[in-house]
């Protein structure tokens, strides 16, 4: 099993950022095109990133205002099973968000550009939080 792990500071509020990475309006801000779902544990999200790409997943951890996990229930084969996880911690001025992306099969190319894309998109999390910048989806991948 290979693990996608990052951590960043993010000048916000611990409540700020929770919202961002737990909720579907908040995911949409930084990461799916359309996203649906209810926060809490046991529900079904629906991340929409395009025709080919209609993905679920299921809160598989919902603590409030401290961690949240998705675990992928339909998607590309390497990603079913994996979780997506955000566990956050305030800090002197900023609250850290620590990410992970666990249980891939292998470290395969899948693997090594999502890796690089969740650190894109947690970029775009952070400008989003901290200056108000909007990234239109279809230029995520690009800024």
């Amino acid at each position: 099993m290979a693990d996608i792990l990052h951590d960043l500071p993010i000048q916000t509020s611990l409540e700020r950022l929770f919202l961002a990475v737990s909720t579907p309006g908040g995911l949409d801000t930084w990461w799916t095109l359309r996203c649906t779902g209810e926060p809490r544990e046991g529900a079904e999200y629906g991340l929409w990133f395009g025709p080919d790409y209609d993905w679920r997943a299921r809160v598989s951890r919902y603590v409030r205002s401290s961690e949240f996990e998705l675990e992928i229930v339909h998607a590309d084969s390497d990603w079913l099973g994996t979780r997506v996880g955000m566990r956050l911690e305030a800090g002197d001025g900023v609250t850290w968000l620590r990410f992970r992306h666990t249980g891939w099969p292998n470290p395969n190319e899948h693997f090594r550009v999502s890796s690089n894309c969740w650190a894109m998109y947690l970029r775009i999390l952070r400008r989003s939080l901290e200056h108000g910048e909007s990234v239109p989806y279809a230029d995520r991948l690009t800024v």
